[in-house]
């Protein structure tokens, strides 16, 4: 058994590393998917809004059902429905069928959660919050890695293969938790009824949500089909709190909320995977765009993938360092300062995205940031609450990081629908304002955390720097 401990946190990450390697098909290939799929950018860049919106509820629904007995078989089926969309994307025949592949791949989304609950459960005890916080950081360190993979594919033969090289590496996933994960079911794990309404509302609201951000452009932003869909969205999440409040086993307890780390952690996750997205997804575009756009650098997609490589070496150092100065440093502290390093790329690539140097130093800061902020979201959690909501909670953080994602992607797709040149691609206009919004809101939640730690300062003892 402690041959199987010793193995399984190493096991975790590479089954997590499916994320990052399935993330990496979406926002580097828009352009390409654009162009043989023949729909416009703005319309390609529903197959990262569509993905993350499938994470958005399948992550919550995934990290209540880790909190039971089933974990290994619920990892197993999720990859087996992630290898599955992964082939209808490899073969779709049009660009209607190849979003159905992006829904299902959307599962990968909840793979952290499922990891991190089995990592509670089975790891050592003196390691298993060096696994937690590894886990968060997997998908920003893998990326880097997912991505000039995805675009050497891609170079070298077609966009096709890439999914077919996804649907390998989850398969190695499968064998990987066959053989090394702990079977089930998990005897000392409870055993409680399902939330279903919660899980349906909390996807009709999400789902409501992001169709009005993403096509708010068309319909227009006054037009009472879109006000009618936000007012229905918040009707329908105002419902779903109502239930998860008042049901004795909610989808995602509200009630850890009233702690005020998890509060402070799930509150940064949403801004900041929307500045992540926001400047993700616009980079990738600058970087391939040809130079008649004013703005593009015009790399074939063999190269752009190593546009993301500092993003994985940024967000892997800081989550070192993290580790080594925790016991140092209060966790509360750190998310400001990561907040901190991620509004200063924001701001970078918004003032200076022109040459490739800048967007390449624009991705290892952005990592820095990145790295040092999600390694402290779980472990506010993971020491916050009690040991049977650990799922659902660190499923919570997981939902609003995808969420804010969402977001992001749904409003850089709406702001360069609004802003298109002749020739299909975005205007210098829409890339600038797209990369303003992103500074400003990384701004935002920079300022909101340095405040919380000033009013929060003098009221903290020596206990909470553990």
């Amino acid at each position: 058994m402690t041959e199987v401990r010793s193995k399984l946190g190493p096991a975790l990450i590479y089954a997590a590393l499916s994320t990052a390697i399935v993330s990496s098909l979406g926002m580097l290939l828009v352009p390409t998917i654009s162009r043989e799929m023949n729909v416009s950018v703005s319309s390609a860049q529903w197959m990262l809004t569509a993905n993350l919106l499938v994470g958005a509820v399948a992550t919550p629904v995934m990290g209540r059902i880790s909190d039971g007995p089933h974990k290994k078989r619920l990892l197993l089926w999720s990859l087996t429905i992630i290898f599955v969309g992964s082939v209808i994307a490899a073969t779709a025949p049009n660009f209607s069928i190849f979003l159905v592949g992006r829904l299902l791949q959307g599962l990968t989304y909840g793979i952290v959660p499922v990891t991190i609950a089995l990592a509670r459960r089975y790891v050592t005890p003196d390691k298993v919050r060096s696994a937690i916080s590894s886990l968060s950081v997997t998908v920003a360190t893998g990326i880097g890695i997912g991505y000039p993979l995805t675009g050497i594919i891609a170079g070298l033969f077609d966009f096709r293969f890439a999914f077919w090289f996804a649907a390998l590496f989850v398969v190695s996933a499968i064998i990987v938790v066959l053989r090394v994960v702990p079977a089930g079911p998990d005897e000392m794990a409870p055993r409680t009824p399902f939330d279903f309404a919660g899980a349906v509302l909390l996807g009709l609201g999400l789902g409501l949500l992001l169709l009005g951000i993403s096509e708010g452009p068309n319909w227009g932003w006054g037009s009472l089909l879109t006000i009618g869909t936000f007012l229905v969205s918040v009707i329908t999440l105002w419902a779903w709190a109502k239930v998860e409040l008042a049901s004795a086993h909610p989808l995602i307890n509200l009630r850890v909320l009233r702690n005020g780390e998890v509060l402070l952690a799930n509150s940064t996750a949403i801004g900041l995977g929307a500045v992540m997205y926001l400047g993700l997804s616009i980079s990738s575009l600058i970087a391939q765009a040809p130079a008649t756009t004013g703005y593009g650098i015009a790399l074939q997609v063999f190269w752009a993938g190593w546009v993301m490589f500092p993003l994985s070496v940024g967000s892997f150092t800081a989550n070192r360092v993290v580790r080594k100065v925790s016991h140092r440093i209060p966790l509360a502290t750190l998310l400001p300062v990561g907040s901190c390093i991620m509004a200063a790329s924001a701001f970078l690539m918004w003032l200076s995205h022109a040459q490739l140097w800048e967007i390449l130093l624009g991705m290892l800061v952005l990592g820095l940031g990145m790295g040092a902020s999600y390694a402290a979201m779980p472990g506010l959690i993971a020491r916050s609450v009690a040991t049977e909501e650990l799922g659902s909670s660190v499923s919570f953080n997981q939902v609003l990081r995808t969420v804010g994602s969402s977001f992001g992607t749904a409003v850089s797709g709406a702001v360069l629908a609004a802003h298109m040149a002749p020739d299909a691609h975005p205007t210098a206009e829409g890339i600038d304002l797209t990369l303003a919004i992103s500074a400003g809101l990384a701004a935002v939640v920079f300022i909101a955390l340095l405040v919380h730690a000033m009013i929060t300062r003098p009221k903290q003892s020596p206990n909470h720097r553990r």
